[in-house]
């Protein structure tokens, strides 16, 4: 189980990521400049209504929506970790998913938020930090 102090203190410790309070839901969300890689997120009222219209409901306890590399990614992880990752009509043809943070212990946080900045970190900053871990 994970909590917004963890995703927090993960985000923080990457390079170039500050924290900003969303100004549309008040949430907090981490982001470098070329923007958002991790966002807390609750649901709309038509995030719900469209989620009873399938028979599905939002998850109880704290959701992070993540910015992922492609669709295809998005899909991949969607079907192999149900139990983590969902999405919401909201997010169709955008390439980030939702992360129901009592589903996931610290570890696999870090990975999912690594991932994310990734995404979003300048070139030179991303290069650096995968050659400091070896991962090149």
């Amino acid at each position: 189980m994970s909590t917004i102090e963890d995703v927090r203190g993960i985000a923080l410790a990457l390079p170039g990521v500050e924290e900003r309070i969303n100004g549309h839901t008040g949430e907090p969300a981490w982001r470098v400049a070329k923007g958002d890689i991790a966002w807390m997120r609750g649901p709309s009222a038509r995030d719900l209504a469209q989620l009873a219209e399938r028979e599905r409901s939002w998850p109880e306890g704290p959701v992070l929506g993540v910015r992922v590399a492609s669709l295809e990614e998005e899909e991949a992880l969607l079907a192999a970790e149900p139990g983590i990752f969902f999405t919401i009509p909201h997010f169709d043809g955008y390439p980030g998913l939702l992360v129901h943070l009592e589903g996931v212990d610290r570890e696999r946080l870090n990975e999912i938020i690594d991932e994310a900045w990734l995404v979003r970190a300048p070139a030179r900053a991303a290069k650096a930090w995968l050659a400091e871990r070896g991962l090149e």
